[in-house]
């Protein structure tokens, strides 16, 4: 089972990671999709299939479950689990897919670096944040904001929610060994700070949020 991390990162929070090495076959052996699921997943083509269903099983490893609970989404769009009153969040990209669970409003992101990201700076930093980008760390450093962006996304949850607009990131320096800085989502009498973390993981960069309350 590539499970390649599983572990609290705060009181009642959980962060996990899996490396997706098996063909699709093999979670649909395991998986027992919901109705709403399979649907879903008909919609999908490719190899975005088997990340969408590596995912969900990892939640499902996460839950400590031995009946698996359907992973469904409510009328926004955001995922949950069937009988759980967790916030969770899922992210995949390639070769790794990342989960996050915990009571309170969470979202992650992993994303395989890119060059072509630095085409749409413009488009999702906000001034201060743009101008807070280090040369050495450049593209490393636009993947933490795009993540981070992605995951308050996530964490609000209720969509249209704009990256420039509405997500603003407290400028930071970025780090080789990962580090923490805060955000907040604010739009029209919404406010929410979060603490947010990141690391730099075989080429991928992890970013997740967690709500301060």
């Amino acid at each position: 089972m590539p499970i390649i991390l599983h572990k609290h990162i705060a009181p009642d929070t959980e962060l996990g990671i899996w490396r997706i090495q098996e063909p699709e076959a093999w979670f649909l052996k395991r998986l027992d999709l919901h109705p709403e699921e399979r649907e879903q997943l008909g919609r999908i083509k490719g190899r975005k299939r088997v990340e969408w269903l590596a995912v969900r099983q990892l939640v499902h490893h996460m839950s400590g479950r031995e009946q698996r609970g359907a992973f469904l989404k409510d009328e926004h769009g955001k995922p949950h689990l069937e009988g759980s009153a967790y916030h969770i969040s899922i992210s995949h990209s390639h070769e790794l897919a990342a989960a996050i669970a915990a009571p309170v409003a969470v979202g992650v992101d992993i994303q395989y670096l890119v060059p072509r990201i630095e085409r749409l700076a413009d488009r999702f930093l906000r001034p201060e944040e743009l101008a807070s980008l280090q040369a050495a760390y450049r593209i490393e450093h636009l993947h933490v904001y795009w993540g981070a962006k992605e995951a308050l996304y996530k964490a609000y949850g209720r969509r249209a929610l704009d990256f420039r607009t509405h997500i603003h990131i407290t400028p930071f320096a970025y780090r080789p060994q990962g580090g923490r800085f805060e955000g907040r989502a604010i739009k029209e009498g919404y406010e929410a700070r979060f603490q947010l973390a990141y690391t730099l993981f075989d080429n991928y960069m992890l970013v997740y949020g967690i709500q301060l309350v």
